[in-house]
């Protein structure tokens, strides 16, 4: 067989890499090359994001090291049993690619991952060279994101966060069981031990940051931009519940900047017990609502989950406005009065808006015309507030109101 040129390795590797959600750059650590001989920057509007159609991030460069895996999860298109094209970076490549790339400003930094090949330390050997190869012999300021491999040494891992600006380690599947089925070869235990000497580390240097007035000594960086995890929706059994309160377990156990999720897509010769059609893409949606609740607005899991049905959200409408359906009798709410907790609860208010009601109110009563400056719709606002000169009647229990959410019915398209 022919040799690849490096553009037909990048088309394969990138392709293959496309089922990793979580490549976001929020929270990396500020570098310039303004006076160095560096190259790139994190600083200023930082990494400029753009999406696939699927609402995928790709503005980093998003690839594998290789798609050759020693493993063999039943979910993943790469397993060892998988009839795939096959190909593999060297390190030099992957180097190269990310400085080219840069110069012709097609991205502000690398998003890295990797099957396993010969060995766990072995891959993460690979990945952790790339990294340090693109600061240390290039200079390169931009961002760096590795997916670490929870079976290497934890040296490496450690290695690895000193030249990343975020580490993460995916869990996979919501549960133990899923895992042990589907990915018998990996270990919930291991994967969790991984994360949690990730956390010790970030800690520590927090620890030192902390301390640094009274020691004079600039603190070591590590993965400044914290860690993330990706869960993989609709593979197995799990429902949205315990999906969300797998969620809380990992944000609590070990400082998570995100959990990702990522929809479950069929792969060839899949096993019977996996699904044949991936679950709809709005469900991915209303489980990062649903993330955002309990992380930013004074949600409990318990409280998003009461409304679930047989532990599945409502694909219809957001899992907030299911909340406030279903909690008829808090409503409506008196923005002039309501606590910024309690404004956090009304359908169609987020912290922004709940802060700007706050800060408005103290010099004026606010009337829904006020209101209507403030948020972007009153559509989904207004059946459960009262405002000065506004009251929705019985417009909140409305038997109906749920309808008026909903999309417009269509028509189906008969040669479809």
């Amino acid at each position: 067989m022919a040799r690849r040129t490096l553009i037909q390795k990048l088309e394969i590797l990138a392709d293959a890499a496309k089922y990793d959600a979580s490549c976001a750059s929020s929270g990396s650590k500020k570098r310039n090359s303004v006076g160095t001989k560096g190259i790139g920057s994190t600083e200023g509007m930082g990494i400029c994001h753009s999406y696939a159609p699927d609402g995928r991030c790709i503005s980093l460069l998003k690839i594998l090291l290789t798609n050759f895996c020693i493993f063999d999860c039943r979910y993943c298109i790469n397993r060892s049993s998988s009839n795939v094209q096959r190909e593999r970076f060297s390190v030099d490549e992957v180097v190269k690619l990310t400085l080219d790339f840069y110069k012709r400003n097609y991205i502000e930094g690398l998003f890295l991952s990797s099957g396993i090949i010969r060995s766990p330390n072995y891959t993460m050997e690979q990945l952790l060279e790339v990294a340090r190869s693109l600061r240390e012999d290039h200079g390169f300021r931009g961002y760096i994101h590795l997916k670490t491999i929870a079976e290497a040494d934890p040296e490496l891992i450690r290695l690895a966060g000193i030249h990343a600006d975020r580490l993460s380690v995916n869990v996979e599947l919501p549960s133990e069981q899923g895992l042990t089925h589907y990915a018998p070869e990996k270990s919930g235990q291991t994967i969790r031990k991984a994360m949690a000497d990730i956390r010790y580390e970030i800690d520590n240097v927090k620890d030192a940051q902390t301390s640094r007035i009274l020691k004079r000594a600039k603190p070591p960086a590590f993965a400044p931009g914290g860690q993330s995890t990706q869960m993989i929706v609709g593979a197995d059994m799990s429902s949205d519940a315990d999906i969300l309160h797998s969620s809380a377990r990992l944000y609590a156990g070990y400082g998570l900047k995100r959990v990702y999720y990522s929809a479950y897509s069929p792969v060839p010769d899949a096993s019977a017990d996996l699904p044949p059609i991936r679950p709809p893409l709005i469900r991915e949606h209303r489980l990062y609502q649903a993330d955002w609740m309990f992380r930013f607005y004074g949600f409990t899991t318990a409280e998003i989950t009461s409304v679930a049905d047989n532990g599945m959200l409502d694909l219809d409408i957001d899992p907030k406005l299911s909340w406030a359906l279903r909690n008829r009798g808090l409503f409506p709410m008196d923005i002039n009065r309501a606590s910024y907790q309690e404004l956090l609860r009304i359908p169609g208010l987020g912290p922004t808006s709940a802060k700007r009601i706050v800060a408005a109110r103290r010099h004026t009563r606010l009337t829904l015309d006020d209101l209507g400056r403030i948020v972007r719709s009153l559509k989904t606002v207004r059946p459960f507030i009262t405002a000065s000169g506004w009251s929705p009647g019985k417009l909140t229990d409305t038997l109906d109101l749920k309808q008026r959410f909903l999309p417009a019915p269509k028509q189906l398209d008969l040669f479809a």
